[in-house]
């Protein structure tokens, strides 16, 4: 079970500037990095790969369907089935508490009841967040705020989960113990595709790619001590 990029472009204005010509493949269980700096392209690949954006040629395959080319409406229930989002900022909405936000993403796929808590409880269990359920954003730190904005990325049980810069706002302990559970619940079976600055990524990573000028490289061992040691983007 995967999901692919298969030569797939993107261009943005005349001349294709920031244009992004790539293939990717995500198995279930991978837990991949997309470094590179701002603007070259690794935004846009969690993108196509989350139908927020459509490729200009090429395909987008979501465990041997083909799912580019969907109307917004099909698009729009991969998203809320079978994938997860979690970004920078939390997002999380200030006047719910943590297990209310969680509910909202069932509350979309019209689940509620009994049902719908265990699932948040089993969801912010997982995260580690149980005891803070009831909790509102302002009450949390910025780990727990992420940690919550993951349950709420799985509690649906997508397959697939696209991270962008998710320890961005966070300090390095807080972002350690971020990317941390991302691996985990990796290894737990959903996958996780994560664009990112954070070169400590890369011990928690199975697989790390640079993005340079719309196109995927897979390192060697002596780029990796590069970003590891100075934070270069390649």
């Amino acid at each position: 079970m995967s999901i692919e990029l298969r030569n797939v472009t993107k261009r943005y204005g005349q001349g294709a500037v920031g244009a992004l010509d790539t293939s990717l493949v995500v198995e279930q269980g991978d837990f991949v990095a997309l470094f590179g700096p701002s603007g070259s392209g690794k935004t846009s690949m969690l993108h196509l790969m989350g139908l927020l954006q459509e490729p200009d040629e090429g395909e987008i395959y979501l465990e041997g369907s083909r799912i580019d080319g969907l109307s917004e409406g099909a698009a729009a229930k991969v998203r809320r089935t079978r994938l997860g989002f979690v970004f920078q900022s939390s997002g999380l909405l200030t006047l719910l508490s943590a297990s209310e936000n969680v509910e909202v993403a069932l509350r979309l796929l019209g689940e509620g009841g009994r049902k719908s808590r265990k699932r948040v409880e089993a969801a912010l269990d997982a995260v580690e967040m149980l005891p803070r359920a009831t909790h509102r954003p302002e009450e949390l730190s910025g780990g727990e705020q992420q940690r919550v904005s993951i349950a709420r990325a799985l509690v649906h049980g997508p397959g697939y989960l696209l991270c962008d810069e998710p320890t961005g706002e966070l300090d390095t302990n807080t972002g350690a113990s971020i990317l941390d559970l991302l691996r985990r619940i990796a290894h737990g079976g959903t996958a996780v595709v994560m664009a990112t600055h954070d070169p400590a990524a890369i011990n928690y990573v199975d697989r790390a790619y640079f993005v340079r000028d719309g196109r995927l490289h897979q390192p060697d061992r002596t780029e990796l001590g590069l970003w590891l040691t100075e934070g270069q983007s390649f």
